[in-house]
């Protein structure tokens, strides 16, 4: 059986990490600031901001929500963003997607001050990232990132593929693991021979949306997987969460390997306030916190 990778335990140690880097930022007089925009009453939305807000709220930041109609213009969304860009006591701008359909996403997103961008989907942070320039890097990635270096130490030369290939997560991800030396592969739902591909790797993330897509059978024995999915759906008569990968035949084949839940999704969070704290750091000229 293979050792199961908490990212529950993982962000918990990471917020605190960042709540004492936030009390000695709030001890020079400066307290980092993260307003998060919701469009619209989505039910997943809505809990995930409440659960941001709290998180924020936890590590010593001022957090800020705006709630909008679901009926908000563009134009009016534009005008909040505006606002919190030219407003001081805010480092961190986040607007939760999906939007309605009346608003355009990147229009959106490219309106954010890339310095306060702290989902990392600015077009400048995208170009920062695969220019190897210091960037914000999106939130999931990162915390994947960083639960491989947590459980590997050295990626230098491992064989990586990611299955999926979003803006969000497929993309950025391809980025980060080429920055710690990893020969990337970028797959999809499309991919001709994906089972033979995804057995040549020694790091396999799934992020394609797709329940169970990655097979058990798939995976080289002694790999870590790392499994950005969460999907609902209904097995044995009952609601289920399970990821991009047949999770009860992986874990008998792979080295290592995150659960859903409890795997990557509660990094998403801790990462996100780790870039809050990054943006002001950097904001205000000082020294950037390691925490890997």
């Amino acid at each position: 059986m293979s050792k199961l990778i908490d990212g529950k335990k993982f962000a918990d140690t990471l917020c605190k990490k960042i709540s004492k880097e936030v009390a000695k930022l709030k001890s020079k007089n400066i307290t980092p600031g993260l307003a998060v925009i919701r469009v619209g009453e989505d039910p997943a939305s809505t809990v995930y901001i409440n659960m941001k807000a709290k998180k924020t709220e936890e590590v010593g930041m001022h957090s800020v929500t705006k709630i909008l109609n679901e009926n908000t213009s563009e134009e009016d969304l534009l005008k909040i963003v505006g606002e919190l860009n030219n407003d001081d006591s805010i480092n961190g701008i986040l607007v939760q997607l999906p939007l309605p359909e009346q608003i355009n996403e990147n229009s959106v997103i490219n309106s954010i001050n890339p310095d306060k961008d702290v989902d990392g989907f600015h077009a400048i942070n995208t170009g920062r990232l695969w220019s190897n320039i210091d960037s914000l890097v999106p939130c999931t990635p990162l915390g994947c990132k960083m639960l491989l270096l947590n459980e590997l130490k050295d990626l230098t030369g491992k064989k990586a593929i990611i299955v999926g290939r979003s803006n969000i997560v497929g993309k950025p991800m391809a980025s980060l693991l080429i920055g710690e030396n990893c020969t990337v592969t970028i797959a999809h739902s499309r991919t001709k021979n994906l089972e033979e591909e995804v057995k040549k790797s020694d790091i396999i993330v799934a992020a394609v949306g797709v329940p169970e897509m990655v097979k058990g059978s798939w995976i080289k024995p002694g790999a870590t997987v790392i499994d950005v999915g969460i999907n609902r759906i209904e097995k044995d008569g009952k609601n289920k969460l399970v990821g991009d990968v047949e999770f009860k035949e992986a874990e008998k084949i792979a080295g290592a390997i995150t659960p859903v839940p409890g795997g990557v999704g509660p990094m998403t969070i801790a990462c996100l306030l780790h870039n809050t704290l990054i943006a002001t750091c950097r904001k205000n000229g000082l020294e950037i916190p390691k925490f890997v």
